[in-house]
């Protein structure tokens, strides 16, 4: 299984300053590519939506919020964007919520996720 993770550290994500409202930093990087993953690198239920994702022939880029130094607070922001409860997994494609893992899995049941990767660039069969 292969993904594109990506860890930051506090001056490359906020250019320098160390400051930056976390919901601001979770749109800013859910538009950075066509599939966005914020996950725990401990998490089961991350695990699967990555290899969901990589089974389809998508490469997402993943946000390992264990491994950031501001990890609680984009978890916390996401958790107020899904209205509470669990804030891992995430998904975003093209820029826009997808939602939790019973989302993501409601589109891939319902035929509706693969569209949405295609028309983010994400697949192109």
């Amino acid at each position: 299984m292969y993904y594109q993770s990506e860890s930051h550290s506090s001056s490359s994500v906020h250019g320098g300053t160390g400051a930056g409202d976390p919901l601001e930093r979770v749109v800013r990087l859910a538009s950075g590519s066509a599939v966005v993953i914020f996950s725990v690198s401990t998490c089961c239920m991350c695990h699967a939506v990555k290899r969901l994702f990589c089974g389809m022939g998508v490469n997402p880029t993943v946000y390992e919020l264990d491994q950031d130094p501001r990890g609680k607070e984009i978890e916390r922001a996401l958790s107020r964007l899904l209205g509470g409860g669990s804030a891992v997994p995430v998904v975003f494609i093209g820029g826009k919520l997808v939602g939790a893992m019973d989302r993501v899995m409601a589109s891939h049941i319902s035929g509706t996720l693969v569209p949405l990767l295609k028309e983010a660039g994400a697949l192109w069969l």
